[in-house]
């Protein structure tokens, strides 16, 4: 079963077992802000970070790091000051989906402890912090910059005065529609997936086996790797049939009834309640689609094809009525970005490396306008086969970004830059009213905001 997945871990696992292993260090301060030291150690431990997650770091990073350590602490204090929350419940949530996260990445609870060479709870609770900080630093931003407004003249007032060399190349992009079907499962092929998991209840009720090694035997889910232990999560964290049966667990020795949801079938034991969280094992078994289904709906699409050419329907009409896919059928088989990483999410634009591999296959061969024949694809949200046919709509060739094809890119650089620009007066207003301490060897820099030294002269002035 798939589940909404917190950003990946996977490049600042070993820096930040490495700062922890720190702790035994004696603490050096570079900067003090207000009150607040920033210490050597949490500058190392970010430079770790960055280098681990293969970031780019403008400059010297023992000038540039500490400076976004010393900007964060402005946000947090100001934080303070408007006495701004993080939602607890979202902190505890995402927190749970990082240690979810490791022990996937690492095996188990007891290598997590081994690696960061702290106990689990404290761990935890460090990546809670951050999430906590940075919620609460996200929160005072969008308060400074809620009244920014933006109109189409200020966005092309800002290009006309964009250098040559800063304005952006827009790489290969399409605009695709989709028809999908789903070939019937054949009611044999489910029957005998709610005997085997009937027969693994069964066994482990006996105590003849355990749940966990049957999970990691048989369980095609994702988290099979680890006795098919799926983390503490909250109820919106689960679909809504898997949600149901699991709150309702009480017994950890007892198995829920089979549960069906739009991955598969599932077998379901509580592991551990906590609050509004749950940890619970699972067995999924998906039934699988006959080969016959898989090419009768390859055909059936192709004839659906053949009669969209010959003008009997158009292709938004057979995404309407035929089409299987719950997210485009009702939006005329237009297909959504909804990768939130790319320049493009929320838009109709895809990158072909943004695509689905299948489906980046059969657009390849076509011209605006022009539908593929049927072709079978995983559906990349449940991982089943179903049978697919595309029409490219647009595609926009590699270019220097322009106001006719690509406003919506520049009014996001606008905007950005105008947020940027209302963020870094505020920060020089702040500076200046904070006391600020660098230590020698830490002073020597080319700081993106003005005023550090400055202020730390300031109070000198004012001691003396």
């Amino acid at each position: 079963m798939k589940i909404n997945r917190f950003i990946s871990l996977i490049g600042v696992i070993a820096a930040v077992a490495s700062a922890y292993a720190q702790n035994n260090v004696v603490e050096e301060v570079a900067w003090v802000i207000g009150d607040e030291p920033i210490y050597k150690s949490e500058i190392e431990k970010a430079y770790l970070e960055l280098q681990q997650d293969r970031t780019p770091i403008k400059g010297d990073p023992y000038c540039v790091i500490p400076e976004r350590l010393a900007v964060d602490r402005m946000f947090l204090h100001q934080a303070d000051l408007d006495t701004v929350l993080a939602q607890e419940n979202m902190v505890q949530m995402q927190a749970d989906a990082q240690m979810n996260y490791l022990i996937a990445q690492l095996g188990s609870r007891e290598k997590v402890e081994q690696y960061f060479r702290q106990p689990f709870p404290e761990i935890r609770a460090t990546f809670a912090d951050n999430i906590r900080n940075q919620s609460r630093i996200g929160q005072v931003k969008s308060s400074l910059t809620k009244d920014l407004k933006i109109t189409p003249a200020d966005v092309r007032r800002y290009f006309e005065t964009l250098p040559a060399d800063s304005i952006p190349s827009v790489p290969l992009q399409v605009e695709v529609q989709i028809v999908t079907l789903k070939p019937v499962i054949p009611r044999e092929e489910i029957d005998n997936v709610k005997a085997r998991l009937r027969d693994f209840t069964d066994r482990i009720n006996k105590g003849e086996s355990d749940f966990s090694t049957l999970a990691i035997l048989y369980s095609e889910s994702d988290e099979s790797v680890r006795g098919g232990e799926v983390g503490f999560m909250g109820r919106g964290q689960l679909v809504p049939e898997y949600a149901a049966v699991a709150f309702n667990l009480n017994d950890p020795k007892k198995v829920s009834k089979i549960v069906e949801t739009e991955y598969g079938f599932h077998i379901i034991q509580l592991i551990e309640k906590r609050g509004d969280r749950i940890n619970t094992r699972q067995i999924l078994l998906r039934p699988k689609v006959a080969e016959k289904d898989l090419i009768d709906g390859v055909n059936r699409l192709d004839s659906v094809r053949t009669e969209i050419l010959d003008n009997k329907f158009t292709f938004e009409e057979a995404a309407r009525y035929i089409s299987q896919d719950k997210d485009t059928r009702y939006s005329r088989g237009v297909m959504v970005n909804n990768d939130f990483r790319s320049s493009n999410s929320g838009t109709t634009r895809f990158e072909m490396s943004e695509l689905p591999q299948e489906i980046a296959k059969a657009v390849a061969e076509l011209q605006p306008g022009e539908i593929s024949k049927a072709f079978i694809m995983k559906d990349p949200k449940r991982a089943q086969e179903i049978v697919a046919s595309v029409k490219l709509t647009n595609r926009i060739q590699s270019h220097t970004a322009n106001m006719a094809d690509d406003f919506q890119l520049i009014k996001n650089m606008y905007e950005q830059a105008a947020r940027k620009r209302i963020l870094d007066e505020w920060l020089e207003k702040k500076i200046s009213e904070t006391y600020v301490r660098i230590e020698d060897g830490w002073r020597g820099c080319d700081f993106e905001h003005k005023g550090w030294i400055k202020a730390r002269k300031d109070v000198k002035t004012d001691e003396d």
